[in-house]
């Protein structure tokens, strides 16, 4: 009997998920989290065969949430389930640990293909981000500048590039403006930039941004 946790703080997309888990596991249980805290509750009190994991969470970036799941229980499987492309984040979270990357897009049929696969201990790759991994396993000077910066540096870095201010990071963050400041600015050296219009434009030119 399959036990699945969704994490998500939307709770129509929570809702829907949990209505297509249960016509395929009608004798499974679905357990719901709408925050990190949440969610690190079920996976220390549950026994869990998956996790489906959103990365944009309220205060708290999806990647620590999936380091510290993994860190508690290394053989669970954690399946991001994201509206962001997988350009932006499929080769962290599968660095990370994550079972796989699909966006909130897929259909139904694609979701519950990689759910058994994911369960089953398997991984669900594209052959675009297996391509991007395989690479990663050279040493390769020409890596994309943006492939260079820490987990919190990409995300800080993709908010930057998508309008928002080093104020509302902190906010959305639960960061200091301090500290978002300093980021920008590790972010601007090891990118060889000079301002937040450049970010922007690069993060534009490389459809890291919708």
């Amino acid at each position: 009997m399959a036990c699945i946790l969704i994490v998500d703080d939307h709770p129509l997309i929570r809702q829907g998920l949990a209505g297509v888990l249960m016509e395929e596991f009608p004798q499974g249980q679905v357990v719901e989290a709408s925050d990190a805290p949440e969610a690190m509750r079920a996976v220390g009190s549950q026994t869990l065969d998956l996790v489906l994991l959103d990365l944009t969470l309220p205060g708290r970036n999806g990647l620590d949430l999936l380091k510290e799941i993994k860190a508690l229980r290394p053989r669970l499987p954690v399946l991001i389930l994201s509206m962001h492309s997988e350009e932006q984040f499929a080769t962290r979270a599968l660095r990370s640990g994550a079972a796989g990357y699909l966006n909130k897009n897929s259909a139904p049929q694609v979701l519950m293909q990689a759910i058994q696969r994911a369960m089953a201990g398997g991984k669900v790759i594209s052959p675009e981000v297996a391509e991007r991994l395989a690479a990663e396993l050279t040493v390769d000077t020409s890596r994309p500048l943006h492939e260079q910066l820490s987990d919190r540096e990409h995300d800080i870095f993709l908010r930057i590039g998508s309008g928002q201010s080093v104020s509302e990071i902190a906010e959305n963050l639960n960061l200091s403006v301090k500290t978002v400041s300093t980021y920008r600015t590790r972010i601007l050296n090891k990118m060889g930039k000079q301002n937040n219009s450049e970010l922007m434009q690069y993060a534009i030119r490389n459809h890291l941004v919708d």
